[in-house]
């Protein structure tokens, strides 16, 4: 009798590539500790020296929030790198099995959406790294943005092309997209990705002090920016017409956060095209305006928020998912608006209220409000140790007895 061992996991979904997402995004929940904790005077984000110069004379505290924040940026980024190189191989393979042809073929056709999603993301944590690790790497970064345009453009043009399929299918044929089983906001993938692909796309819009380089980050993101948005709210509005009517599929519960995040990268996007259009073009803002912003998207994710936790409480997701027998790729989309709320927080705290003057930065209101974005993060980081473990780690052995 011979023994082998099946893992979740090695049933693969696209919905894995996700794994990959949540992991890169919370290496970024680490980069906000740097981002406004220490001080980065000559240039819009803090590098090596600005991590090192406050290390070496901050506060104690100050220095383990710098210690945390390196660890944690260094591991959640190697893990999102790992579990991407993961998914492109598993992927190669898949784009050869019926079970591709089937997934093509249906509602499901938009999970693919999760591969430039992932993309996107571990280039975005990329920069991240080089930022924190790479000393002097702001000596040549004017030669960096119009690299990171050229692969965020690559990114765009494969999701463009897997949305084109998807929509030529489905809009030139008819009768085959399900509408029944578009229960859920599972479609709004495609719309995250885009919104991924241009936050990293308006990046040197904030950083890069070059007109041209400004300009054409500016555009691009923006023409992204805008087709993610648009693509969201008609997917969103033909999604919930169906849960209205067919209530919400179980296991796509988890997708009913995803405009969380969605929101979170577009008002960073936007929040970087202001700082260009006010660093090279000289337009200047209200000192409320990053208030505004952020305000009002914490209070659409706010909404959702409650919204998913209400269906995931009545389906009891959890007790199936999380602590059942039951196993599904899907559950990672639960890692998302948690970072991305987390992120969301840092940037209303210290972009909206310590810029608008409401609060002092660093007291005690300051610190509560923060705590509130840390625990966000530290549910995630929890959250994905058991959904790794569930997926990768457990081991259900099968036995099978060979033929005589």
């Amino acid at each position: 009798m011979n023994t082998s061992y099946h893992r979740p996991a090695d049933t693969w979904s696209p919905l894995y590539f996700l794994a990959s997402l949540g992991a890169g995004g919370l290496a970024v929940t680490f980069f906000m500790f740097l981002m406004f904790w220490i001080p980065h005077p000559d240039q819009p984000v803090p590098v090596f020296e600005d991590v090192l110069s406050t290390f070496l004379g901050g506060s104690l505290l100050l220095k383990a929030a710098i210690v945390i924040a390196v660890i944690g940026i260094a591991g959640f980024t190697f893990l999102n790198i790992k579990m991407l190189i993961w998914n492109l191989v598993h992927f190669a393979e898949f784009r050869e099995s019926d079970a591709f042809t089937k997934l093509t073929n249906s509602n499901g056709e938009t999970q693919l959406l999760a591969m430039p999603l992932a993309l996107a993301m571990s280039v975005n944590a990329g920069f991240i790294l080089g930022l924190v690790f790479v000393p002097r790497l702001w000596s040549v970064v004017e030669y960096l943005f119009p690299l990171a345009m050229i692969a965020f453009a690559l990114i765009a043009f494969l999701a463009f092309r897997q949305i084109g399929s998807f929509l030529g299918r489905v809009l030139s044929e008819g009768g085959v997209f399900d509408v029944t089983a578009n229960n859920s906001f599972a479609q709004l993938l495609p719309a995250f990705a885009l919104s991924m692909i241009a936050v990293g796309m308006a990046a040197p819009a904030a950083m890069s002090t070059v007109p041209l380089t400004v300009g054409v980050s500016m555009i691009l993101s923006i023409m992204l920016g805008t087709i993610a948005a648009l693509y969201a709210s008609v997917a969103a509005i033909l999604a919930f017409n169906s849960m209205l009517h067919h209530g919400t599929a179980k296991e796509s519960a988890p997708t009913l956060m995803v405009v969380v995040p969605i929101l979170t990268v577009l008002g960073i996007m936007t929040m970087r095209q202001e700082h260009g259009l006010h660093t090279t073009f000289d337009v200047h803002g209200g000192v409320a305006d990053n208030l505004l912003l952020t305000t009002t998207i914490l209070a659409i994710q706010t909404v959702f928020v409650a919204l998913g936790f209400l269906v995931l409480r009545r389906q009891k997701y959890a007790d199936t998912y999380l602590r059942g027998q039951s196993n599904s790729a899907g559950a990672y989309a639960l890692v998302c608006p948690g970072v991305a709320l987390s992120v969301m927080l840092h940037f209303w705290i210290n972009k909206g209220l310590v810029g608008a003057d409401l609060l002092a930065k660093f007291g005690v209101a300051y610190w509560s409000l923060t705590s509130v974005s840390i625990a966000s993060q530290i549910a995630m980081i929890v959250l994905i140790i058991i959904l790794n473990h569930r997926h990768f780690a457990r081991r259900d052995p099968i036995q099978s007895v060979p033929a005589e």
